[in-house]
């Protein structure tokens, strides 16, 4: 999920539906993220779970109608301090309550004096999501600004199957705190690479690094909650780097070498808006790779190596078109005045409009949750630091790339 900057109040209203069992899911992402959650059932609902889970788990008491709390006026009090509503599952009924005006629980009543971002997550039988009157319901919502996100195909109740199922409960906390990100690339198009890339010496081993891929994913899933329509091209990146790249605003380009992402590079920045180079690319690869496994017994004493292409170098120097802003990045090792001084260098030879320098080994930067750079101008001036999970790191660059980045009319 990205990062909230503050703790939030949210309402969680869950209407009577089968997959309200995904509603608990969902309240422990919400709260582990620190978050103040308030569950507001419909009455429906509770035949599938009951108030006693509801209130142990989010640590708030729980109503459904509009006379439960009369001194605290619940019904107005809720909509107007909530930071953010969702309606998870939200069913054929609760839609068209909505989209009606009705106000006839706490939840419905709740949603008309609401003045934040409000998200539905439908879930419901395939005929139902299909049905016009539920079409239209859904249509006048996002005519209002409501946003109501597509239902998931697949397995339903019993042997149905079909669109209809609610999406994932991390699909809808991360969709919900995007609509309080500000969307300032909205409308762009921006490329991260991330990962390192291998360069086989036979058909079993090959020349690599220690990256996973974290902080391009990040990037490129930062840059997505942003509004950014994102191609990660991707070296080798591990599991946990997939997942938190997987977005539908991201599409992943899968690569193996230096020459692969070198073509899978170029290619997609034609008429991007930015390219920042996250990954760790192989400075060296072997002149030849041999066709079958080399064995110990075959005196081999060393690997000739050539020298790989630049690629962040080759783009910041021959670009496709000027609006293109160039990221890299420079893993160094030393004392922190000899990384500073190396990445200075790095800069003014690389001539990238930013570079993030970070320190890393004996525990930092590769495979951590968390990274620390400084970021350069191509004449090698710092221009500003970040430091804390690799999701603060990665919106704190896009900071300086929205700074720097040509306005869109």
């Amino acid at each position: 999920m990205p990062d909230s900057p503050r703790r939030l109040r949210v309402v969680l209203g869950v209407s009577g539906g089968i997959a309200a069992y995904k509603a608990a899911l969902l309240l422990r992402l919400l709260r582990e993220d620190g978050h103040r959650v308030r569950v507001v059932p419909t009455e429906s609902s509770l035949e599938f779970v009951g108030r006693a889970t509801w209130e142990a788990l989010s640590g708030e008491p729980v109503y459904t109608g509009v006379f439960a709390d009369a001194v605290g006026v619940d019904h107005v009090a809720l909509g107007r301090s909530a930071d953010l509503i969702i309606v998870a599952p939200a069913t054929a009924d609760i839609l068209a309550r909505a989209a009606a005006g009705r106000a006839d629980d706490l939840l419905t009543t709740t949603l008309l004096t609401a003045t934040c971002p409000v998200l539905f997550a439908p879930a419901m039988h395939t005929e139902m999501w299909q049905h016009p009157a539920t079409v239209a319901n859904v249509a006048t919502l996002r005519d209002r600004g409501v946003h109501v996100l597509d239902p998931d195909s697949g397995r339903l109740t019993g042997s149905d199957t079909g669109p209809g199922r609610l999406p994932d409960p991390e699909v809808i906390a991360r969709s919900a705190l995007e609509l309080l990100i500000a969307q300032d690339l909205a409308g762009r198009r921006v490329v991260v690479s991330a990962g390192g890339t291998r360069e086989p010496v036979d058909p079993v081993r090959f020349l690599g690094n220690r990256s996973t891929g974290l902080q391009g994913a990040a990037l490129a899933a930062a840059a997505a909650s942003r509004g950014a329509q994102v191609e990660l091209v991707a070296a080798n990146i591990s599991a946990a780097a997939h997942e938190l790249a997987t977005h539908r605003r991201i599409t992943i380009r899968d690569v193996e070498t230096t020459a692969e992402m070198s073509r899978a590079v170029h290619r997609a920045i034609e008429g991007a808006d930015a390219l920042v180079m996250a990954a760790a690319v192989a400075d060296f690869a072997p002149d030849v790779a041999a066709e079958g496994k080399i064995k110990k017994d075959a005196g081999l004493d060393h690997i000739s190596l050539r020298e790989n292409p630049d690629i962040l170098a080759g783009i910041a120097a021959d670009r496709p078109h000027s609006g293109l802003v160039v990221v890299g990045f420079a893993a160094e090792t030393g004392t922190a005045a000899e990384v500073a001084e190396l990445g200075r260098a790095k800069a003014r030879r690389k001539r990238a409009d930013l570079l993030a320098v970070n320190a890393v080994g004996q525990g930092r930067g590769f495979g951590t949750p968390d990274n620390d750079i400084t970021i350069l101008d191509a004449a090698g001036e710092t221009v500003g630091e970040a430091r804390g999970t690799k999701l603060d790191v990665a919106h704190a660059l896009w900071d300086a790339v929205v700074r720097r980045a040509e306005p869109r009319d």
